[in-house]
């Protein structure tokens, strides 16, 4: 029942937020700007309430916001801007600005939003030198500064801003504290929180290093998908030492994955197949052997430091979404690193504070309840996201 009850929570928000984006590509041409927008027909139809509009209707609502301003004084438009010819189901746009100067430029896109909040625009910046540089619009983030992205969000700042990035990245990352919550859940004793963190910063603190210095960059997709499956695992792996029946529990897993494997083959979902099957004998294999082990401190920190390689590219994606400046990247990879322990050391102590004041006031549930309750929130939570980012 509350696995149900968690699992229609966890669609609500779904339901809300619409799946809702379009494309821009931005050519910066010493003080010209040219701009040309691509979106689905069902995003045009917002601007029409519900009908098709037509270009003129289009070009009034976009024109208005799109633009582009050069040290604080707006470019105005080199030619109105017009409709463009469109693959079937699309609409494309194209808009040209000049510009004061070619300096201090700031682009700006706020289209979508008032209809749809959670609309993203993907847009691709191509700059005066010939570097791209992507950009999310989204309701929250409708303009995007040129100048700090020479060097990125790092440009100028100090060491206290890198640490601070990283704890600010653990606290509103609410999948890594989900899956720091599963690892407080699991240790019984003080030695075996230990032996986990441990792998965990181990891990993340390896693939943070190979993903921002470029050695290893994976699929971000792929990634996302797979920190949800962490947060499932550690949940799945809660119930199963609570319940100390490991079989039906980890072969269902693995099937799980297994069936998601043959979707992927047949074309279905955006995960690979051979990556799925990995992921099915992992899971199966490594929930078999932990149900079986009543000391398995030392496992879990070989199979947390796994999970943490897994986090640790999550954890990059921040990084990598500026362009980082080679001769601070030490000093960023180091600050952002002790950030992230900084905040995950402060999560950690959280929990267990909030559960030895339980115990010391007598509210606390019995242990087998609460890691049922909890290890059931994470597996509906975690599944949730996985099944989405695989999907989606």
């Amino acid at each position: 029942a509350l696995i149900s009850l968690l699992l229609q929570a966890a669609g609500a928000p779904a339901r809300a937020h619409t799946r809702s984006e379009s494309h821009s590509s931005w050519v910066i041409d010493k003080r010209q700007v040219r701009t040309t927008l691509t979106f689905p027909d069902k995003e045009a139809e917002y601007v029409g309430h519900g009908s098709r509009p037509s270009d003129d209707e289009l070009l009034s609502y976009l024109t208005a916001r799109i633009g582009v301003s050069a040290g604080g004084q707006t470019c105005r438009p080199a030619v109105p801007g017009r409709m463009l010819q469109a693959a079937t189901g699309y609409r494309r746009s194209e808009y040209i600005f000049d510009c004061p100067s070619d300096k201090n430029l700031v682009l700006q896109f706020a289209a979508f939003v008032d209809f749809v909040p959670s609309h993203v625009d993907f847009a691709q910046i191509q700059l005066a030198d010939g570097d791209v540089v992507e950009q999310l619009f989204t309701q929250n983030d409708t303009r995007f500064d040129l100048t700090a992205s020479q060097g990125g969000k790092f440009k100028g700042a100090g060491f206290l801003d890198y640490v601070k990035m990283g704890i600010m990245h653990i606290f509103t990352g609410v999948d890594h504290m989900s899956f720091l919550l599963g690892l407080v859940l699991i240790s019984r004793r003080l030695r075996d929180l230990v032996f986990v963190v441990s792998g965990f910063t181990l891990g993340h603190s390896i693939t943070l290093a190979l993903a921002v210095t470029g050695v290893i960059r994976p699929h971000g997709q792929f990634i996302d998908a797979l920190v949800a499956l962490t947060i499932a695992l550690v949940g799945v792996e809660n119930v199963v030492v609570s319940l100390e029946r490991p079989s039906k529990v980890a072969l269902s897993t693995g099937g799980f994955l297994l069936v998601m494997a043959l979707l992927s083959f047949l074309g279905i979902g955006v995960l690979p197949p051979a990556l799925l099957l990995g992921t099915a004998i992992f899971s199966a294999a490594y929930l078999l052997i932990s149900g079986q082990l009543h000391e398995s401190g030392r496992l879990r920190m070989v199979v947390t430091t796994i999970f943490g390689l897994i986090h640790g590219f999550g954890f990059a994606a921040d990084l990598l979404e500026a362009r980082l400046p080679p001769e601070k990247l030490a000093q960023i990879l180091f600050g952002f690193n002790i950030g992230v322990e900084i905040g995950q050391l402060a999560v950690v102590l959280a929990v267990t504070g909030v559960v030895f004041l339980a115990r010391r006031i007598k509210l606390a549930t019995p242990r087998p309840i609460t890691v049922d309750l909890l290890g059931s929130a994470l597996i509906a939570e975690g599944m949730a996201w996985f099944i989405s980012r695989s999907f989606a």
